[in-house]
Parts: C-alpha cells; structure tokens; sequence
C-alpha cells in the first residue's frame, strides 16, 4: 500500500499496491469474462481473503445466467444488473457467500443505461458522497472499492486508490485499454489507470463492508442450488427473456433473416457483438457452473450424484457453445466472421445448437432440484 494515512486524516493520495488485473484477456492463465465476479475475487485476494472465481460465479447466480432483450440487439443483456428482479440481490448473494456487508448506493445524477426506467438502487447518492466513501475506504481502511462504470459500459471495475483528495481515481478497468473508451485516459506506471470527471460514468458504487459471520457452508451450498434453479427459470427479467426462455428467442432472432443484411456488414457487426455476450453468458457461465457443483458435491455426499449429471450437463452445454463459434471461425471479430454470421445456413446450424444447449440446461436444472430434495 502508498502513501495510507496513519493519523485518520485524508490525504490527497493513497494508492493499494498489488491488486491483480482484471480483463477479458487471459491473464496470469485466467479467462474470466464477468466484470463482478472477476473484480471482487481481485478485491478480496488483495484483503488476503482468497475465494474461486467459479464460487462467486455460482453463488451470485451469474455462472447460471442468460438474457435475451426481445425489443433490440442489446448489449446490456449481460449484464448482471439485470439478471433478477431484485437488481441488487447477486451482489448481496455474493457478498453473504464470502461473509463480508457491502453498501450500494446509486448515482442521483447518472441513470443505468442497461434500463432507464428501472430503479435499479435503493439508495441514490452525490458526487461528494461517492469520493468520501472511497477516500474512505482506500485511506482508512486500506480496501479497494467496486464501482459501475468509471470507464466504458456500466459494468464492475475496481477503484485501487485515489489522487487531488478524490478527484482522480486510479484502478483496473476491463475497457481501459479499447480505444472507443480510453481517449484522455492516463496510467500509473503500475497499468492501473487514471481518471478525471469520473462521476459522470458512474452509476453506482460498491463499499466493502465488515467481515460478518458466514453462514454455514451447506446452508450457503443449498441457497446457491436453489437460487440457480430460480434464475434459470423464471422466464423474464425487467422485460427480457431469461433463463430457458432466452434461448428460444435467441434463436428465433438469429434466424431473422432480415436482421443481417449481407450488404451491411456494420449491422451485422452489431447483431454479432449481442449474439457474442449471449454465447459467453453460457460457455463461460455453464464452464463454471460446471466447476461449482462438484464443489458442492465433495461436501454434500447426499446431493453427489445428482449434481455430478447436472455438472455434466452444463460442461455439454459450454461445449455447445464452443461448436456455434467454430462455424464462425472461431472467438472474436473479422471480416471473415461477420460474413459467416451473414449466411442464413451458418445461422440456422447456430440456431440448432442454441436450442440444445437450452435442453442441456432444463436437464441441469432437474438434476439440481432433485439434488435438493436429497
């Protein structure tokens, strides 16, 4: 840690030294393409707290998400913000889970872009409010701070300290390093970056709290199988399909041939980046998933096997997954790609695919229902 205050009196820079990187590129042999998760394991390994990223997946409920916006190609369909009705409760699932209070407050001045008429915070705060809190925290009690936003899209990055009392934070952004995002932008020499007027692209905030007494751990093992049951089901979320629902209007969209234009490669680009967040939703989502259950499994012998198929049932399905990016041509963005995605008998086969790995997932769920009844 630089240059903390030890008289309780804010100083103008304090900066936690260590905190490992977040991104969608692999780092130190690590994919992990969920802003929350990723950035709260990182916050909590730098507080000597080391939990798996695939149990803040799980326990959150985002390893077992996916949302379809039936009205437009929409790129806010991954985020967890929108994944329950209650749009807070992932976060304070995951804070239970790893035994720590959090406080979230929203920004009175900056509405969520993922859905402006949803009041997605209990509490909305000013500017002087969010840099004290982070003062605060980084300062006093040496722990960093998740935020919305900051730079790029609303999703989670973390705030590792602050300069000018506040006025600059400084920290790890999974946008920080994309052109679209980053003019003006400045880096400390450690990669964390800088940024000035950051309150005007930061819809909320996240305080970690104290540590709390966790629950027991096959109390917070059931919790986390029924509420993947729960978010797997429920057919909308904030007037977007969810869960099983999902899939079968994924699909249906794909097959729109109307929708992807072969002579409007930017449109298509558009429909690829959507249909891209649905497939990483799942493939990643589902892998950890994957992961998670046997977890679970090696503590609740009763549940074993039940959750081993559903496990095996979600590995099919992040499989699935992988097999509607190879008639692509594989992960990212090109020319080549976007031309493929144009063709309606490329989309036809994705489609199929789509519709499987649903199946694959209403079967996972049985299997953790069952599970549960053991």
């Amino acid at each position: 840690m630089a240059n903390q205050s030890k008289s309780g009196d804010a100083l103008p820079r304090v900066v936690l030294d260590g905190v490992q990187r977040i991104g969608y590129e692999e780092i130190e042999g690590r994919v992990e393409l969920c802003p929350f998760a990723s950035s709260l394991r990182a916050c909590l390994a730098v507080m000597g707290e080391d939990y798996a990223y695939e149990y803040i997946m799980g326990t959150s409920g985002a390893a077992f998400r996916l949302l379809w916006n039936p009205s437009m190609w929409d790129g806010a369909n991954v985020d967890v913000i929108v994944m329950a009705s209650d749009p807070l409760e992932p976060y304070h699932r995951a804070f239970e889970a790893v035994g720590r209070s959090c406080d979230i407050s929203g920004n009175k001045d900056v509405r969520h872009e993922a859905c402006e008429q949803v009041r997605f915070f209990d509490k909305y705060r000013d500017y002087d409010y969010f840099r004290n809190r982070i003062v605060e925290s980084i300062g006093a009690k040496g722990r960093p701070v998740l935020a919305l936003g900051v730079i790029g899209p609303p999703e989670c990055c973390i705030i590792t300290g602050y300069d000018e009392y506040g006025q600059v934070v400084i920290g790890w952004n999974y946008f920080q390093g994309m052109p679209e995002f980053n003019a003006g932008l400045e880096f400390e020499p450690s990669g964390y970056f800088r940024k000035r007027h950051w309150f005007k692209n930061t819809p909320g905030l996240i305080i970690i709290g104290e540590k709390q007494e966790e629950p027991p751990l096959g109390e917070i093992h059931r919790k986390a199988l029924r509420w993947a049951i729960e978010v797997v089901r429920t057919p909308m979320v904030h007037e977007r399909h969810n869960g099983l629902a999902a899939y079968t209007v994924w699909a249906e969209a794909l097959l729109r041939d109307e929708e992807f234009p072969a002579d409007d490669m930017g449109t298509v680009m558009e429909r690829m980046m959507c249909h891209g967040d649905a497939q990483t939703m799942v493939a990643e989502g589902r892998w950890y998933a994957s992961l998670f259950l046997p977890q679970i499994a090696r503590h609740e012998p009763a549940m074993a096997q039940e959750l081993l198929l559903a496990a095996a049932c979600f590995a099919a399905e992040h499989d699935l997954i992988w097999q509607t990016w190879h008639l692509v041509g594989g992960v990212g963005f090109s020319v080549d790609k976007i031309d493929k995605l144009a063709r309606p008998g490329v989309r036809r086969q994705i489609a199929a695919l789509i519709l499987q790995a649903r199946d694959r997932d209403a079967e996972a769920a049985d299997h953790i229902e069952r599970a549960l009844a053991r």
